[in-house]
């Protein structure tokens, strides 16, 4: 699965790939901030449910990263919103699930897009100025 996404929006673009989980801005056409991602989790539109990235069969391997680490953090420590494979969402779980794994996997910042059936939500890492 190859997934790609271009987005203009003003005077800045972005970029990502599933191809290698990198993520690009730039503005007329000049990259300035590079990373990478783990895809954490998506929200289908219909009935507003959450999957965890690491219960997607669906996904390539390398847009998972760690995700491993926040299932088995909810495993440890009691905390079943992280431990189940999916759950309806309201604005505070869905707020305390990025947060929390963007915590566990030390991501340096959140991003989200919003598709025409599925929402995705991402963890960034490594982010540098080009």
């Amino acid at each position: 699965m190859t997934v790609q996404y271009e987005l203009h929006t003003g005077d800045v673009q972005h970029y990502w790939t599933m191809a290698d989980s990198s993520i690009a801005w730039s503005r007329a056409g000049k990259p300035f901030l590079y990373g990478r991602f783990t895809l954490i989790g998506t929200v289908a539109h219909g009935p507003r449910t959450w999957l965890w990235s690491w219960a997607n069969e669906t996904l390539p391997s390398n847009v998972l990263g760690d995700m491993d680490k926040v299932r088995r953090y909810g495993e440890e420590h009691g905390f079943p919103l992280l431990s189940a494979p999916g759950f309806q969402i309201d604005p505070k779980s869905l707020s305390q699930a990025q947060m929390v794994a963007a915590d566990i996997l030390g991501a340096d910042g959140l991003w989200s897009e919003q598709g025409k059936d599925v929402d995705l939500y991402f963890a960034l890492h490594d982010l540098k100025r080009v």
